[in-house]
């Protein structure tokens, strides 16, 4: 009895070789005997053949099939370039155990750490790829207002309402190792210059301030704005510094001189944060502006304030756009850093993307229960086949206590 059903005797073309077998063999009178061992054999192989070629079928369409789910997936994009991804939602993470509203956060440049600083006076390390605690830092007595890590991660600076700025050290168990006093009012805002060795702060004494790291001696005071100093920024190659004040303006300034390089005034209210472009930005924002392309590059600089616009500046202080279109305060600005958004959080507690080649809000997402006070964009890296690649995730933080991950 054949193995093989009737169409695929014919699909095999069985009949037909056997004939032309016994035809060219002169077998006539051959007749096969059912109990030897290669009685079947034919129809065996061919059968196993048939399935192993279903098989590989089945296979090469579900490898096609998790490769489309894999280009279209956010997950996806963990390897592709920062203009390629944009905050959405849901959260990763909401990380909960701040006892006040929570005033600034910063993502470790080497490690799946984001830090938040609170009005509860304390410091907070969360490991982002988890969602878990990792560790609290006591030692202001009053709200602390902003925190930076340097650049590669050995130390975080703070800044808050009692007049200090503490250094903690990660080789020591972030234990806070320094203690610089020198401002005569609440501080506003640190940052850690790209040396590492200096920082400049920010505060209520209408003053900005560098400092030595190493010593904690204050180096030089930059004067000239005429109210609290709200925010304070610092290129890459820290030649400039930029800052914002309840003045409502902004002001770029000379790292090397301390003059003020550009006033930038328009707001029509407290002007409550300020950054610096990234180069890669460039092109998008001469776009955005009808800019001519020039082989000098610009420096830009975005502002928000309590008039719930933000503007984009160039470095002699002429406004080149006005982006609308929150209800409420901006409290915060980041640059992706592959420049091609700039994302904006704000007292009515969104989150929004603008493009910045078209100066379009491409995406609002609902961020918080309340006030959203700040954002960052993470500096993490992860290593893969011995090269490291960004890792895209974005941290937002509310007066409701909490602090979101926002990532693929």
């Amino acid at each position: 009895m054949s193995l093989l059903t009737e169409r695929q005797r014919e699909e095999l073309g069985f009949e037909a070789a056997y004939d032309a077998l016994q035809r060219d063999a002169a077998l006539a009178e051959y007749a096969p005997d059912p109990q030897s061992r290669f009685s079947g054999l034919l129809e065996k192989k061919w059968l196993s053949t048939i399935r192993l070629q279903k098989k590989n079928m089945e296979l090469e369409s579900r490898v096609l099939q998790l490769e489309q789910e894999l280009e279209s997936a956010p997950s996806a994009r963990r390897a592709a370039a920062a203009s390629d991804w944009y905050p959405r939602a849901p959260p990763r993470h909401t990380l909960q155990g701040h006892r006040l509203p929570v005033t600034s956060v910063v993502f470790h440049p080497r490690f799946s750490i984001v830090a938040s600083a609170s009005e509860d006076a304390t410091l907070k390390l969360w490991d982002w790829e988890t969602g878990e605690l990792e560790r609290t830092l006591k030692g202001h007595t009053k709200p602390v207002q902003a925190i930076d890590f340097d650049a590669s991660g050995d130390y975080l600076v703070s800044c808050a309402s009692d007049l200090a700025i503490k250094l903690w050290h990660g080789a020591d168990d972030w234990k806070n190792v320094r203690t610089i006093y020198g401002h005569e009012h609440s501080i506003s805002d640190v940052r850690f210059l790209p040396d590492a060795r200096h920082i400049i702060s920010a505060s209520r004494d209408r003053t900005l301030r560098v400092w030595e790291v190493e010593s904690g001696r204050c180096v030089r005071t930059l004067v000239g704005h005429l109210d609290w100093v709200r925010g304070v920024d610092v290129t890459a190659d820290g030649r400039l510094f930029a800052s914002c004040s309840s003045d409502q303006t902004a002001r770029v300034w000379d790292a090397a001189s301390g003059e003020t390089r550009a006033e930038l005034r328009g707001h029509e209210h407290v002007v409550e944060c300020v950054a610096f472009a990234p180069q890669a930005a460039n092109e998008a924002i001469r776009t955005l502006a009808a800019l001519p392309k020039t082989r000098e590059e610009g420096v830009y600089v975005a502002t928000g304030s309590r008039d719930k616009t933000i503007r984009l500046w160039n470095q002699h202080g002429q406004c080149l756009r006005t982006l609308s279109g929150h209800d409420n305060w901006v409290r915060a600005l980041v640059f992706a850093p592959g420049g091609k958004y700039l994302v904006s959080v704000s007292d009515d507690k969104t989150m929004r993307t603008w493009d910045l080649a078209s100066g379009r809000c491409v995406r609002t997402v609902e961020a918080h229960s309340h006030f959203a006070t700040a954002v960052a964009w993470g500096r993490s890296h992860e290593t893969v086949e011995s090269k490291s690649r960004p890792v895209n995730v974005v941290a937002t933080a509310s007066v409701d206590l909490s602090v979101r991950v926002w990532a693929p």
